[in-house]
């Protein structure tokens, strides 16, 4: 048998194959399905800030009351209740399986969530995963604003928890070599996932209305976070996993030759099912045994842009020699 362990953020994974934040895993029966079938470690289904705060308009609508104090009782019942259910999966999952439990935060602020980052820790989480959604689209913002909400997010989470903390990366960041570096030197980030997949929209030509797009990934997808993951792997001195174009072994293969830790998937399992995980790791040990490698540590970084013979691959654009005839 060939090793297939890893160390992720610290904990001990049999496997790099992690399940991402995803409607499988907001509920202790799935997640079990899920570490039945193979899976190394889980991500749950993301608690947002902004699911927080509509539950909370949405409560407080209509609500009158002529005592003081009352809106600001409500305010903190429903954000309670919404929490409580958040902190009940994370304890069932951890009472149900025995891989890593790491809880998800969508958050764009430090003031809205931080205070339940205690409580998951308390409810026994492994680590939690900030996936910090700042997309780029607002003019008066710089990349120098958005790079301070980053750390002040970072900061104001991991003064109050001692469980690692990784950090969900979006790629429309300016600077990203730089963004992750300077986050890395922080040592509040034990890890980084890259990337966040935003949600897509689509125009209906017929309707003419705005829609969404095809919510799950492509493989095609999978070489953005290729391309980062092997300039990355040999800069900084944390963790690396992959998200989003993951489907099968050879897109695993691909990311661990780069310089990964791990990867996460999730639209795989949603188009074949759990036992997908099963037929990943199965292909992941034939090509170890082809090609003689006992351990991922064997063969991890072995392509990334430091050990690749042609490195520059990995920066370049275009390329005349085979799009000569294109512009």
């Amino acid at each position: 048998m060939n090793d297939l362990s890893t160390k992720y953020l610290g904990l001990d994974l049999k496997n790099p194959l992690i399940i991402g934040s995803c409607g499988f895993t907001n509920s202790v029966g799935k997640i079990k399905e899920l570490a039945d079938h193979g899976a190394g470690a889980i991500v749950l289904k993301s608690l947002f800030e902004e699911q927080i705060q509509a539950e909370l308009s949405a409560n407080l609508e209509n609500y009158n009351a002529d005592y003081p104090g009352a809106t600001d009782y409500i305010r903190e019942y429903t954000r309670g209740n919404e929490v409580d259910e958040y902190l009940q999966l994370i304890s069932g999952a951890k009472e149900m399986v025995d891989i890593p439990i790491i809880a998800s935060i969508n958050c764009v602020s430090a003031s809205e969530w931080v205070s339940f980052a205690q409580s998951i820790e308390q409810q026994g989480a492994d680590a939690i995963e900030l996936n910090i959604s700042l997309l780029p689209s607002n003019p008066k913002m710089t990349s120098a604003d958005n790079e301070k909400k980053y750390l002040e997010i970072i900061a104001a989470v991991s003064d109050m928890v001692s469980i690692p903390l990784t950090l969900k990366m979006s790629p429309y960041s300016a600077s990203l070599a730089n963004l992750i570096q300077k986050l890395s030197w922080t040592d509040r980030v034990a890890g980084f996932v890259l990337f966040n997949r935003y949600y897509s929209p689509d125009i209906d030509i017929q309707k003419m209305v705005v829609k969404s797009a095809n919510v799950l990934s492509s493989p095609a997808e999978g070489i953005g976070p290729l391309r980062w993951i092997a300039l990355m792997s040999g800069l900084i001195e944390k963790d690396l996993v992959a998200s989003t174009g993951i489907h099968d072994s050879e897109g695993l293969i691909k990311q661990l030759l780069a310089g990964a830790t791990a990867v996460q998937i999730v639209s795989t399992v949603y188009k074949n099912g759990a036992g997908q995980i099963a037929t990943i790791l199965q292909g992941l040990e034939t090509w170890m045994e082809q090609n003689s490698f006992s351990s991922l540590a064997d063969f991890r970084g072995k392509l990334s842009y430091q050990q690749a013979t042609e490195p520059a691959v990995f920066e370049r654009t275009q390329f005349m020699k085979y799009y000569g005839g294109l512009s």
